[in-house]
């Protein structure tokens, strides 16, 4: 009995100390806690480039458009090309009817005829003292109103055609056969090729003054080409578009035989950054964003990581722009930022160029 009981004894401490062994080790398992740093991506911060790149889209013109018309009212004889066609210079575009001219150019000449022929008998009987002198002077201005007319209808007979002023296409045809049409009254518009094309942007005010002519620039027009063509900047309009408040400005294009006027693109600049300095950095860095704020992990001297709250600018294909927050030379986790919180301890990456 008494070996049975010093067994059972025994056995109990046993099974305490067993119990009391797992609880020690399970507790210092639990209030265990890593240290190691974590790795993450950091950049340094840089300014941003001295340059910017305005964009802005715009409209394939030739660079003179030129309206024409006749000098003189009538009825249209003839309209020899339409709208697109190629026209070389010299050639007759349009005509009135000839037969009004013709009529008023007779008329004319038989008026000059007879105040001619009035101002010589009255010089006549001037000398012999017949008529006034007062009298002969206004058969003087008559025949010369006479001869002006003449040189009149003799300028709206050669004027009755339009004829091209340089080679060129027809961009507007605004008249038919038969059509009456009224001195000055736009009839046709002549794009002159030999001036070439260009594309006109209209920018705002702020846009235009950070131009000049010369300066270089890239066109992108998809119906003419897949890559970047090059441009300069060749007019800038005097004034604003009433309407729109914009100024034209045109960029000057290489020949092509793909271009045509109406055709749309997009041109690209680079101009001198007119804003206080800004920082660049990666678009990955930023968290936490809103109403054109966010924040970064700013890694101190002892690899720790801190918030900062920054001030976002432009976003483009390659960086984000913070236009305050940060100075030159700040280190700030570029990559990974998911996996930090504020204060955590990392292990800086740095990426291989």
């Amino acid at each position: 009995m008494r070996d049975m009981t010093l067994g059972r004894t025994i056995i109990s401490i046993l099974i305490s100390l067993l119990v009391l062994s797992g609880c020690s080790i399970g507790e210092p398992e639990a209030k265990s806690k890593s240290t190691d740093p974590i790795p993450a991506f950091v950049t340094t911060v840089q300014p941003a480039s001295d340059s910017e790149t305005l964009k802005a889209a715009g409209t394939v013109r030739l660079r003179r458009e030129t309206a024409l018309g006749f000098t003189s009212g009538g009825k249209v004889a003839s309209v020899r090309y339409e709208e697109g066609d190629s026209v070389k210079r010299g050639a007759s575009l349009a005509a009135l009817d000839s037969s009004t001219v013709a009529a008023d150019l007779s008329t004319a000449r038989a008026e000059r005829d007879r105040a001619v022929a009035e101002y010589e008998r009255f010089e006549k009987l001037f000398k012999d003292g017949w008529v006034t002198k007062s009298r002969l002077e206004q058969s003087e201005a008559a025949a010369r109103a006479a001869r002006a007319r003449i040189e009149s209808t003799e300028f709206a007979s050669r004027t009755s055609h339009i004829r091209a002023p340089s080679n060129g296409i027809i961009l507007s045809r605004n008249i038919d056969e038969g059509q009456i049409v009224t001195a000055g009254m736009t009839a046709l518009i002549l794009g002159e090729i030999d001036k070439g094309f260009v594309l006109r942007v209209p920018m705002t005010d702020a846009d235009a003054a950070r131009l000049t002519v010369g300066m270089p620039a890239k066109v992108f027009l998809s119906a003419v080409s897949d890559t970047p063509i090059d441009a300069v900047v060749s007019e800038k309009g005097g004034r604003a578009d009433e309407r729109t408040g914009t100024f034209e400005v045109s960029f000057s294009l290489p020949a092509s035989d793909r271009l045509r006027s109406g055709q749309l693109g997009m041109v690209e600049v680079q101009v001198p950054r007119v804003t206080s300095p800004t920082f660049a950095i990666p678009a990955n860095a930023i968290f936490g964003v809103r109403s054109g704020e966010g924040l970064v992990f700013v890694v101190d001297d002892k690899n720790r990581v801190r918030q900062r709250n920054v001030q976002i600018g432009k976003l483009t294909d390659t960086h984000l722009e913070i236009l305050a927050g940060l100075t030159d030379g700040d280190v700030i986790v570029s990559r990974g930022i998911e996996k930090l919180r504020n204060g955590d301890l990392i292990k800086p990456v740095r990426k291989a160029r």
